[in-house]
C-alpha cells in the first residue's frame, strides 16, 4: 500500500512540473511585438526594407561587389581621369555631392540635372530623373560616355584602358569566371550595379516598422501621421518611400514659380517628345532626405522645410503651416540611415 501511495505522489509531482513548464514562457522564444495602428499602416504602405536589392539578371557575388567597388571609386573611367562615380555620388555625403548640378570631367562642363543619391537607388522602378534607364546596371554605363559628365569617347576606349591594368584582368576573371573575355563594358556595368545593390541604408524608422513602437518619439509619430493625412504617400510609398512612380511636378500650378528655377525643365518630355510627358519626373526616394540637399531635379531648393512646403502647394494644393512642416520634417529625419563602412572608400 505504501508503494502504491508513493507512486501516486510521484505522478502528481510530475504532472505539476509539466503544468508549470506549460505556464512558464520559454525564455528562448521571443515575444512577438504588438503593433500599433500607425505601425500597421506604415508596414502596409512602405513594407520592410530588404538587406540587398536583388536582380535575377545580375546575381550578386562577393567577387562582383569587390570589382564594382573598385570601379566605383576609380577615376580611370573618365576622360581626363578626374572623375569617378563617387565624385557626384559621394558615399561619405550620403551618395550625393550636395551641389545643384555637378561639374563634369571636361573644362567648364556641368550637368543639367541634380545628381540623385545612389543609396537605395537599386530599389527604384527606373533610373535618372526621367527614368530613361531601367536599373542601376544600365545607369552605370551612361555617365561614363556622357560628354558633359565623364566624357569617355566610346565603350571600346573604356575597355582598352581597363584591359591594360593587371588588377582589373584578375578581378574581372574572378567576377565573371564563365566568360572567355570577361573585360567587357556590359560586365563593367554589372559589377558596378552589384556594388550599388548593397548600398541599402536602414534607419530607426525600419525598427519602428518591424515592431519597436518606441523607435520613434511622439513628435516623429505625429509627423508620420501628418505624412499620411496630407496625402504624401500618394507619391512616396514603398520601401524607398518614393522612386516607384512617375508624377507631374506642379499638379496645381507651375513648379518653377515656387522653386524659382533658373531653367524650366520639361522632364520626360525632353527625351520622349510626348506631350503627355511634359513636367513628368520620377518621384525621388525620401530615404536620407535630410542629408541629400539641394532638392528637386535642378537642386533649386536647399532647405528641406521649404521643399516640403513647396510640395504641399504644388502637388497637394495645401498651404501647410510651419508647425505641420516642422513635424513632417522631424519624421523625414528618421529616414536617415548609414552607409555600411565596408562599402566606403
Amino acid at each position: 500500500m505504501k508503494k502504491i501511495w508513493m507512486l501516486i505522489m510521484a505522478v502528481i509531482v510530475l504532472s505539476s512540473c509539466d503544468q508549470k513548464k506549460k505556464d512558464t514562457p520559454d525564455k528562448k522564444q521571443e515575444k512577438k511585438p504588438e503593433y500599433t495602428e500607425l505601425q500597421i499602416k506604415s508596414k502596409t504602405f512602405f513594407g520592410e526594407l530588404p538587406l540587398v536589392a536583388e536582380n535575377a539578371n545580375n546575381p550578386i557575388t562577393e567577387e562582383k561587389i569587390a570589382l564594382g567597388k573598385i570601379l566605383y571609386f576609380d577615376t580611370i573611367l573618365s576622360k581626363n581621369k578626374t572623375q569617378s562615380c563617387n565624385t557626384c555620388h559621394n558615399l561619405d555625403t550620403y551618395g550625393v555631392d550636395n551641389l545643384p548640378t555637378s561639374p563634369g570631367d571636361g573644362k567648364g562642363t556641368i550637368g543639367t540635372r541634380n545628381s540623385p543619391t545612389v543609396l537605395n537607388a537599386a530599389l527604384h522602378i527606373a533610373q535618372f530623373w526621367d527614368g530613361r534607364e531601367p536599373d542601376v546596371e544600365a545607369q552605370a554605363g551612361g555617365p561614363v560616355l556622357n560628354p558633359v559628365e565623364m566624357g569617355m569617347a566610346s565603350e571600346k576606349e573604356v575597355i582598352q584602358r581597363l584591359a591594360k591594368e593587371d588588377n582589373y584582368k584578375q578581378m574581372f576573371k574572378k567576377a565573371f569566371p564563365d566568360d572567355k573575355d570577361p573585360i567587357t563594358y556590359n560586365n563593367m556595368k554589372k559589377a558596378i550595379g552589384a556594388f550599388e545593390r548593397k548600398l541599402i541604408t536602414p534607419s530607426k524608422f525600419d525598427d519602428f516598422i518591424k515592431g519597436d513602437a518606441s523607435a520613434l518619439n511622439k513628435t516623429e509619430k505625429e509627423g508620420l501621421q501628418l505624412f499620411f493625412d496630407k496625402g504624401c504617400t500618394t507619391c512616396h510609398s514603398g520601401n524607398a518611400l518614393g522612386g516607384n512612380i512617375f508624377q507631374k511636378f506642379g499638379i496645381f500650378g507651375d513648379y518653377w514659380k515656387l522653386t524659382k528655377s533658373k531653367k524650366v525643365d520639361e522632364g520626360k518630355f525632353e527625351a520622349t517628345k510626348n506631350e503627355a510627358d511634359k513636367y513628368i519626373f520620377k518621384s525621388p526616394s525620401l530615404r536620407n532626405i535630410e542629408k541629400t540637399y539641394p532638392y528637386f531635379h535642378d537642386g533649386s531648393v536647399k532647405d528641406l522645410n521649404e521643399a516640403v512646403k513647396i510640395m504641399g502647394k504644388a502637388q497637394l494644393n495645401l498651404d501647410l503651416t510651419d508647425q505641420e512642416v516642422d513635424k513632417i520634417v522631424t519624421f523625414l529625419n528618421t529616414l536617415t540611415g548609414e552607409v555600411p563602412a565596408e562599402y566606403k572608400l
